[in-house]
Formats: structure tokens, sequence, C-alpha cells
């Protein structure tokens, strides 16, 4: 049986400004999640991605951490009830990855575990210096189970991701950059101006355009190429429904910034 804990005080903050949305991933002391947590995330982030106000989704931990992973006392109950319990951290991942928007995974602190799996279904992944990322369940007997053995071979290759998953090791900022795990590693005391400045230059771009982009990959990446084309012709001919193309075309004409709205 799942174990059970008194109510806490809510874990997930949302806040929406200038067409941005930063979810903030509160639980000392190390942001670990439990099934309440992610039914508070998915009550929050599900609004956001359909919400077409919304044009960037920024999600980040608070003080050292971003997210430790699974709290260790719902996990060490071995059982199936737990594991289904716990499977809607893959849901979390599904709203994240299939918004038709922009999302930023803002690295603040160590993302380990359940944490990385978390940071893999966002688009673009920004960590401050002093941060570690890993997949360190082989050290409690485990593996990645929650997307990380499906989506860190999509990212990094077979092998690499292998062999990270099963040396369990954590990774500095800096080497997570060099290989592709993260996108950007920026100091820690300029780390939440560049954060909000990123998070303000995604939601300028034509994210209707961005989320049917998302869509077609997405899509395509398990068709043979002939059906990936025709599921890629698809999405052009809704994006050229879409005013942000007009608006990108008659600009360019006009020699002029285009203004997109995300329509």
């Amino acid at each position: 049986m799942t174990p059970s804990f008194p109510p806490l005080a809510a874990s997930v903050h949302a806040a929406v400004a200038d067409a941005v949305a930063v979810v903030r991933i509160e639980r000392p002391p190390a942001n670990a999640f439990d099934p309440a947590l992610i039914a508070e995330l998915l009550d929050t982030l599900k609004p956001l991605a359909a919400n077409t106000d919304v044009r960037c989704i920024v999600l980040r931990g608070t003080g050292r951490f971003f997210v430790a992973g699974a709290d260790i006392r719902v996990m060490r109950e071995l059982s199936e009830e737990t594991q289904h319990a716990m499977r809607p951290w893959i849901e979390v991942q599904q709203v994240l990855e299939t918004a038709p928007k922009p999302v930023l995974a803002a690295l603040n602190g160590h993302a380990l575990g359940g944490g990385a799996e978390l940071s893999l279904a966002c688009d673009v992944r920004v960590m401050a210096a002093s941060a570690s990322i890993g997949f360190p369940e082989i050290g409690l007997g485990l593996f990645p189970g929650a997307g990380g053995s499906q989506r860190l071979p999509r990212l990094l290759g077979a092998h690499r991701a292998k062999l990270l998953m099963m040396e369990g090791r954590r990774l500095s900022a800096d080497e997570a950059c060099r290989i592709g795990l993260v996108d950007e590693v920026v100091p820690d005391d300029e780390f939440d101006a560049r954060i909000d400045r990123l998070a303000a230059e995604w939601a300028a771009r034509p994210t209707a355009a961005i989320g049917l982009l998302k869509r077609v990959v997405e899509a395509g990446r398990t068709l043979p190429l002939d059906q990936a084309l025709d599921a890629e012709f698809a999405g052009v001919l809704d994006l050229i429904r879409t005013a942000d193309a007009a608006e990108g075309l008659q600009a360019f004409l006009d020699k002029r910034p285009p203004h997109f709205t995300g329509r």
C-alpha cells in the first residue's frame, strides 16, 4: 500500500506576466515529488499549456534543488500500487512535451533522478553553474523508469545514455552542457536575470509555429519517412492558417521587424 502523508501547503506556485508563466516547485528540503505534488503540477500545467495567452512556460525549483527526484519515503514501498501511484509523473512530462509553446527548464539547482527526467521533457534546459544533474537510481538498485530510459537515449544516443544511467554519477553543469544534456550554463548570480530575458525572447517568437513544429517532430520520429513527410505537410497546412505566418511574411516584405501574437 502506498504511504500517505498529512496534507501539505501548496508546493507549486504559478505566476503569469507578459505572456510568460513561471511555475515554481517549492517543497523543502529537496523538492522531491510524491503523488500529491504530481497532482498539483498537473492541475497547474494543463491550463497553462492550453492558454493561448501564455506563450512560454518556465519550470523551476527553489533553493539548492530543481527537483531531487521521487520521495524515497514513498518509493521504499516496492509495490505495484506505489508504482502506479507515481506513474502520473510521466503525464506531467507529456503535458510539457506536447505544450503548443516553448517550455524552458530553469535548472536553478540540482536535478536528480525524476528531476532530470522532468527536464528532458522541456524544450530548452538552462542550468546554474553550481548545479548538477544525473540519474543516480542505479545506486538504489533501480533504473530511471519515469521517462529517463527512453528520452535520454533519444537525446544523447543509446551508448552514452546507457553509460550515464549505469554509472549513476552526477554531472557538473559544464559537463552536462558539453555533452548536450543542457543547452546553456549561467553563473549563479546572473541566473534569474538570464531566465527572465530568455523567457521574454521565446514568448516573442512565433509560438504558433513553434507549437506546430513540436507536434510535427514528435509525430514523425517513429514513422517511416514517407508517412513522416505527410505528417509534416499536414502541419504546414495548419501553419499557413496562422496569423503569425501572415505577419512574418508581410513584415519581411515591409522590411520591418515582425510582431508575433502566437496565433
